[in-house]
């Protein structure tokens, strides 16, 4: 369990996807380049088995904007999108807001 203060401290933001491709050096990875209103991160997440690269530009998610910065396989991921994995189905679910909104805002 953790505080009410302690889940404050995780930012997350609704980010727009502006470019997907498969990472260089993993098959089960993507990497994303995403707007997050008047900012732009690279982001490299686990989702190649049960997304197109293609079909996530445009797309809104769910990001945590301050995880600190990481390599995976050689690429650096600049926070974390979200996702529920259905483990009765085996699938994985990008997390996104009902209605489209301004690339920034806060999830609260």
């Amino acid at each position: 369990m953790i505080t009410i203060d302690q889940f404050r401290t995780i930012e997350l933001r609704v980010a727009t996807v502006r470019s997907a491709e498969p990472h260089p050096n993993a098959d089960r990875l993507v990497v994303l380049r995403v707007d997050l209103g008047g900012e732009e991160r690279q982001l490299v997440a686990g989702i190649r088995a049960h997304y197109d690269p293609a079909t996530l530009v445009g797309r809104q998610v769910i990001v945590v904007a301050n995880l600190e910065p990481a390599k995976l396989r050689g690429v650096e991921s600049q926070g974390m999108v979200l996702a529920a994995a259905d483990e009765a189905s085996n699938r994985v679910v990008l997390l996104r807001p009902d209605d489209a909104v301004t690339p920034g805002a806060v999830v609260r």
